[in-house]
This record gives C-alpha cells, structure tokens and sequence, in this order.
C-alpha cells in the first residue's frame, strides 16, 4: 500500500479545524476519482493538521500527487500556514473494523 502525508502548521487550533473540514470535504469527494484507499485527517491541539491518503497502486499515489497543488490552492488563499509532504510506502495500517456486539431484544426468547 502506498501513503501521501500532508502535514499543515496553522496558527491556531480555530484555523487547523477550519481547513480540516474544508479538506476533508474535498477528499471525500474525490475518493473514487483519486481511487483513494484509506484517509484520515487529524487535527491537533497546537495548530497542526496531518492528512494521511493510502492508495493501492503507485499510478493513483502519483495521480493524487499531481493535483495536491491545484486542490490546496483555496487553502493556500485563506490562511497562513506551512506545508510539508511526503509519499512511501505504508509500513504497517491497522484498523480494526466497527462491530457490534450487542443482541437485538426481539430474539431473546422469554420465559
């Protein structure tokens, strides 16, 4: 699996949440046309903001790659921040998967 970071140093928690949700609605709309794998966003508690987008092929990772700047540059317009990024390979991903484990009340026999 192949990993794109894209990590963002805002001035203010306010800003980082701001540009969070304005990113994040952006990738979310370009998951099948990037063929996006896995995505997460994070926002953190002095300003910083880390976007992590995982693809399964090195020709989508370099596709995402290509258009990072066309798609930051509303970003870019609005707030004042420092950018850094960097692509490799995904070392180790876990997630475990969301289950529940609760018995709907219907199928519990009565006595």
């Amino acid at each position: 699996m192949f990993s794109a970071q894209l990590q963002f140093k805002f001035t203010s928690v306010a800003q980082a949440k701001i540009a969070a949700g304005n990113i994040s609605q952006m990738l979310k709309e370009k998951i099948s046309t990037f063929d996006i794998h896995g995505l997460q966003v994070t926002v953190g508690k002095d300003g910083d903001l880390a976007v992590n987008v995982r693809f399964d092929d090195m020709s989508a990772l370099k596709n995402f790659e290509r258009q990072v700047p066309a798609m930051l540059e509303d970003t870019k317009q609005a707030f004042v921040y420092k950018f850094s990024r960097f692509s490799g390979v995904c070392v180790l991903s876990f997630e475990r998967e969301a289950m529940s484990a609760s018995i709907p009340i219907d199928s519990v026999p009565l006595k």
